[in-house]
């Protein structure tokens, strides 16, 4: 069978339809996920999501192991969120994946600990988080 260049334009139209339907139903688990969590996990984990979409809209909310995560358009996992729940731990953890262009020197962290979201706290997320997506 021989591909005419008339179908082209509906493979691309229905290709970019079926993205922006994931990336939407991304979104939602994500919102469901952190909707499901107990507090205060529940409330870092939303704030985390603004902070996240307000400095780093490139990224695709997903959910990853059914926590929220933040990817890539090609769905590469750059930021997660884990609750104390998830692993029974005393602390919420905002990880980054080896997407995230955080090198600093021969040694980096890649996971943060979380117990209470403050000014202080989200400074320093907006600050990495627009260091993990810069290029």
């Amino acid at each position: 069978m021989v591909k005419t260049t008339s179908r082209k334009p509906a493979k691309a139209a229905r290709k970019a339809t079926k993205k922006a339907a994931k990336k939407t139903d991304g979104e939602a688990d994500v919102l469901a996920a952190i909707a499901a969590m107990p507090e205060p996990d529940r409330a870092m984990c939303g704030r985390l999501h603004a902070i996240v979409k307000a400095n780093a809209p490139a990224l695709v909310p997903r959910t990853w192991y059914g926590m929220p995560a933040y990817a890539t358009e090609d769905g590469k996992i750059v930021c997660f969120f884990q609750s104390t729940q998830r692993f029974k731990t005393r602390y919420a953890t905002l990880g980054f994946m080896h997407r995230a262009n955080l090198d600093d020197g021969h040694m980096w962290p890649t996971a943060f600990a979380l117990t209470k979201l403050t000014a202080a706290e989200e400074a320093r997320i907006v600050a990495l988080i627009k260091k993990a997506v810069r290029s």
